[in-house]
């Protein structure tokens, strides 16, 4: 059985420039390292030859596993699914945060696109998980680390 990861048409796009860039640039570059700290001799004390080599397993790594994601990738494209003034994954949610009168928007997406500093947050994270499914103008509680919060949808955009 597939586990699809649901992801966003900006995050597939992403993850497939970085692919792109792992593939294209930072693996010919760690090559060519290898190539030259082999150069310098005994390879059991050669630092540099560890180091590019180490780096050649991280790179490698994430590029398997971009492309794991890339195959098991359930793409939303948000623009194309009506608003239904309901809090689904890709909208773009802004609450009014009850306790101290601040608005806040978010962007709901994939666990590997989140970035909280833009935004963006996870499907998995405890705010989105309470806010899916719920209504336009709704008041929301969801116990987050911090406490309870309650929070009012005042708009769902699908952009």
């Amino acid at each position: 059985m597939v586990n699809y990861i649901p992801m966003t048409v900006s995050g597939e796009k992403k993850l497939r420039e970085e692919l792109k860039y792992l593939k294209h640039v930072q693996r010919p570059k760690i090559i060519s390292a290898i190539s030259e700290a082999r150069k310098h001799g005994d390879l059991k004390e050669n630092a540099e030859y560890h180091s590019a080599r180490e780096e050649q397993g991280f790179c490698e790594g994430r590029i398997q596993n971009i492309q794991k994601m890339l195959s098991n990738a359930q793409v939303i494209d948000i623009t194309k699914i009506n608003n239904q003034k309901k809090v689904i994954f890709g909208v773009t949610v802004t609450l009014l945060n009850t306790e101290n009168n601040t608005n806040i928007t978010y962007k709901i997406v994939g666990d590997d696109e989140a970035n909280i500093k833009h935004n963006l947050i996870s499907i998995n994270s405890p705010l989105a998980r309470g806010l899916i499914s719920k209504k336009l103008h709704q008041i929301v509680h969801i116990v987050t680390p911090n406490g309870k919060k309650s929070f009012k949808i005042l708009k769902i955009e699908h952009i």
